[in-house]
């Protein structure tokens, strides 16, 4: 959708590189120096009521010399003296990658301020617009909510999308960059004319992730959206590898040298080149939280590096990632005698803090800003199977659905010997198909949705990774629903339509014979609305009585012009009850 609005956001920061005026060279010190580039624009994020971090990168061309910059954040874009009410100096050095960041203090609640930097030769980085957390009296919050961002799948339509939302802040769920080469998952480059991976390998070196970084923010959409609003931003397994976890992941061999020297030169790129609050003692703890205003508390939290134990094999495998045998009796007898419980996706450590966030919030909304899927995705056992069955197609795996959810419909009495065993969980199990979720790490949700009920909080997850979109319950073992998951889509990476199955959502979720046989025919249980064919986002809005979602959608990522439009609204109310439009 290329509009007015975001032509304006993406040149008015073109044009501040080169419209100067007099305040600016006298706050920039001079021209003593070669003029710096702002190859990649600004970014601002982790606000909070007072302060908020900036970030720019600048770098002479064909010269490793430090860039000295001073740090303005204003009231207005005039930069001038007495509205300048925050500001500094720091360095841009190779240290760093040419990348620099501050976080600039002393500003006030709930207000939206513009900010930029100036070297020493008096050149103006593009001009940003930041917002710090709102005041305890604020109405309502507006989040626009993305995840799995691949380059070489397609345009960045989304992001340019969100431009013209009235969002006041972004929130990535992580998969902001992906580490595969050419050829690699996704890799659309040859046939929608964008840019194949940079460089052309899977990354594994520091300097492999500071290209790949510098890639993604070539991208003019990426650049403006990152101008526009603060990102609170947390990274996913392709930051660092697929399926990663603490100790490894599943792309990475021995070829690509010590898993932990890879890990620290993806988390160290990661905080050059993301907007994020570093603890320089720690660059892998990234859990934190943030208070909007009295209305809700987003706590972000690293469910990848900083506690996961190893996945278990998906469905069909024939062995488990630690070589044991994975069925149903494994997973539902782990989960009934507790041999699960040192499974996890986050440490003790954090599990810890964040029940202490719980207690501490008085907040009507928790919100978990969350990697991965938390509600209980359980297939039938027939379908999975048909899925991972040799060769599988669209159509077989579509007549074991249809052959279940018609089993599912027909009243028991009138069902044959065949559906009633579709429909018999004891001999047709329901089964998780994505232990890379936390449905593989069934019982430490169970502990944390279980601490969220008993404080009775009311509990919302939004959820990335999956690549398609999502509302859930968020229920217990035995069924009992103590909360809701926003899941949104992806912003170019394939989703279910890529396998053939980009009609399954309305299986999935029931829709497609709700009004026929009632509500609660879909393949998953818990799925109340699913979207398994388009890219798209999340824009929600936090009132204090209720959490409206709206999943946009664009219609293609194959060229940069495209159509958004909204799939579906659904509205969480205080009282628990959830309406859709």
């Amino acid at each position: 959708m290329s509009n007015r609005r975001s032509f304006l956001v993406k040149s008015s920061a073109a044009a501040a590189v080169v419209s100067l005026d007099s305040a600016l060279v006298a706050c920039g010190g001079g021209n003593s120096t070669k003029p710096a580039q702002f190859t990649y624009g600004v970014a601002s994020g982790d606000p909070l009521a007072d302060r908020v971090i900036l970030w720019t990168y600048a770098k002479i061309p064909d010269s490793t010399t430090p860039v000295n910059l001073t740090w303005q954040v204003c009231v207005d874009t005039s930069f001038a003296a007495g509205k300048v009410v925050s500001t500094g100096t720091l360095v841009a050095d190779s240290s760093t990658g040419f990348t620099a960041k501050v976080d600039a203090t002393g500003l006030t609640p709930g207000v939206s301020y513009y900010y930029r930097f100036v070297d020493g030769a008096g050149v103006s980085s593009p001009v940003g617009i930041t917002r710090t957390l709102p005041a305890a009296n604020a109405n309502s919050v507006k989040l626009a909510v993305f995840s799995c961002s691949l380059y070489s799948a397609g345009f960045f339509n989304v992001y340019d999308a969100a431009l013209t939302s009235d969002a006041q802040y972004a929130i990535h769920l992580g998969d902001y960059i992906y580490e595969y080469g050419v050829g690699g998952f996704g890799d659309a480059s040859g046939t929608t004319g964008r840019a194949a991976p940079v460089p052309a390998k899977d990354i594994v070196t520091l300097a492999d992730y500071r290209a790949r970084y510098a890639q993604y923010r070539s991208d003019a959409n990426l650049q403006a959206l990152h101008a526009k609003m603060p990102w609170i931003t947390v990274w996913d397994d392709h930051e660092f590898a697929n399926n990663a976890f603490v100790t490894g992941a599943q792309n990475h061999n021995a070829t690509q040298g010590d898993w932990a020297v890879r890990k620290n030169n993806a988390a160290t790129a990661y905080h050059e080149w993301m907007p994020i609050r570093t603890e320089s003692s720690n660059l892998l703890k990234i859990y934190r939280s943030f208070d909007f205003g009295g209305l809700l508390s987003l706590h972000m939290l690293d469910t990848r590096i900083e506690g996961r134990v190893q996945q278990y094999g998906f469905y069909g495998d024939p062995a488990n990632a630690d070589g044991s045998a994975y069925n149903y009796a494994d997973y539902v007898g782990g989960i009934q005698t507790g041999a699960d419980a040192n499974r996890t996706m986050i440490s003790k450590t954090q599990l810890d803090w964040l029940t202490g966030r719980f207690n501490a919030s008085t907040a009507p909304w928790q919100i978990l800003g969350n990697q991965d899927i938390m509600g209980r995705m359980w297939f039938p056992a027939s379908v999975l199977g048909a899925q991972a069955a040799k060769g599988a197609t669209a159509d077989s795996v579509g007549q074991a659905v249809g052959a279940y959810i018609m089993a599912k419909a027909t009243p028991a009495a009138a069902r044959s010997a065949e559906q009633a065993g579709l429909a018999n969980p004891l001999v047709n199990p329901r089964l998780p198909y994505n232990l890379d979720s936390w449905d593989g790490y069934p019982l430490q949700r169970e502990g944390i949705l279980r601490t969220a009920s008993a404080m009775k909080k009311n509990l919302v997850a939004i959820s990335g990774d999956s690549h398609n979109a999502w509302f859930n319950n968020l229920s217990l073992l035995d069924g009992t629903k103590v909360g809701y998951e926003f899941a949104g889509s992806s912003v170019t990476s394939p989703g279910f339509e890529s396998v053939g199955l980009g009609a399954f959502a309305p299986f999935v979720d029931g829709s497609y014979v709700t009004k026929s046989y009632g509500s609660g025919m879909g393949l998953v249980d818990d799925v109340n609305y699913a979207d398994t064919s388009r890219r798209g986002y999340l824009l929600l809005t936090v009132t204090a009585t209720s959490v409206k979602g709206d999943y946009v959608f664009v219609d293609t990522i194959g060229s940069s012009k495209y159509t958004a439009t909204i799939g579906k609204s659904i509205t969480v109310n205080l009282d628990k009850s959830v309406s859709y439009a």
